[in-house]
C-alpha cells in the first residue's frame, strides 16, 4: 500500500493534551472487537501497513498517528512524551466510545500502552508489545542525538540521510522495500518536518516508563519481538512477562522493524493470540 492511499483513508478527531486541543489522525476499519495499534518513534501509523488492514475481517482496527507524528497535529506548542501520548490515546478511545479493547504497541507505542494499562481497570483485554520501550532501556542514542538543536541545523540532504539510515539499519532484511522507506520518511520531509522530528526526539523521557507499576498491570500479554534488535532487546520482553505474566515470541531474522522484516509471521502470531 502506498503512503498516500494510507493517508486518504484516515479521518481525524480532537484530543486534549495538557489543556491543548490537538487534531489526531487515525484509521478506523473493520468490525468486531476493537484493536488499537500504536506506533513508536520515528514512525507513524504506516508502520502497520502490512498488519492492520489484513485483520479487518476479524477486528475493528483503530490505527492512530500519535500527536506530533504523521498527519496528526505537529505544531510546536505541546509535549510529545509518552505521558502526553497516553492522554491523546485516552482521548481517542473515549471519543470512539471504546469500553474494552486490545492494544498492539511498538517502540514508544508500547510504552504508551503500558502506562494506559497500568492506569485503567479492565479496559485493555489483550496487550501485544513489540520491541517496546519499557523500564530504563531507552531512549536510544540515535534519537537523543537528533534532538534540538542538531536536527534544525542540518541541511535537507543530511536530514534525509539520517532518516533513511534509521529505517534501513533497524531492518534485518538486506533489501528494504522502497515504498516502506519512502512512506516512513515522507511526513518528516514536509516543510515543518525537521522541527517536528526534533520535538519528538527531545520529548523522550525515560522516567515515563521507569515509574510504571508493572506488577499492577492486569492484562493478557504477548511480547512479540524481533529477536535481532540490539536497542530494544527481547530480554526486555522476558522481563515484562516476568512482571506481568504472559508469553514471549521472538521472531528470528527480524530487527527493530519486526512488522517489516517478518510481516506474515508477525500477523499470523498476532491474529492467533487475539482470537484465542
Amino acid at each position: 500500500m502506498h503512503h498516500d492511499t494510507w493517508t486518504d483513508s484516515q479521518t481525524e478527531t480532537t484530543v486534549t493534551v495538557d489543556g491543548h486541543e490537538l487534531s489526531m489522525a487515525y484509521r478506523d476499519e473493520g468490525a468486531g472487537v476493537p484493536v488499537v495499534f500504536l506506533h513508536g518513534i520515528p514512525t507513524w501509523s504506516f508502520l502497520w501497513r502490512q498488519i492492520a488492514p489484513q485483520l479487518t475481517n476479524s477486528f475493528r482496527t483503530i490505527v492512530p498517528d500519535l500527536v506530533g507524528y504523521g498527519n496528526s497535529d505537529r505544531r510546536d506548542a505541546f509535549d510529545r512524551s509518552i505521558r502526553a501520548q497516553e492522554q491523546a490515546v485516552t482521548g481517542l478511545v473515549d471519543r470512539l466510545g471504546l469500553e474494552a479493547f486490545h492494544i498492539v504497541g511498538h517502540d514508544i507505542g508500547g510504552g504508551v500502552a503500558l502506562r494506559y494499562a497500568a492506569h485503567t481497570d479492565s479496559r485493555v483485554e489483550k496487550l501485544v508489545l513489540s520491541n517496546a520501550t519499557a523500564y530504563g532501556s531507552w531512549p536510544v542514542e540515535y534519537i537523543t542525538s537528533l534532538g534540538l538543536p542538531r536536527t534544525l541545523e542540518m541541511d535537507a540532504d543530511a536530514f534525509r540521510e539520517e532518516l533513511d539510515r534509521a529505517f534501513v539499519d533497524g531492518l534485518e532484511r538486506a533489501d528494504p522495500d522502497p515504498e516502506w522507506i519512502d512512506g516512513m520518511t515522507e511526513p518528516w520531509l514536509r516543510s515543518d518536518g525537521q522541527r517536528a522530528f526534533a520535538r519528538a526526539a527531545v520529548a523522550t523521557n525515560t522516567n515515563h516508563t521507569t515509574e510504571i507499576e508493572y506488577d499492577a498491570i492486569d492484562v493478557d500479554l504477548l511480547c512479540l519481538w524481533g529477536a535481532a534488535d540490539a536497542e530494544q532487546p527481547v530480554d526486555d520482553g522476558r522481563r515484562l512477562v516476568d512482571d506481568i505474566g504472559g508469553d514471549v515470541v521472538a521472531l528470528e531474522e527480524a530487527g527493530h522493524w519486526v512488522t517489516e522484516d517478518r510481516p506474515d509471521a508477525y500477523r499470523d502470531t498476532l491474529e492467533a493470540f487475539l482470537v484465542e
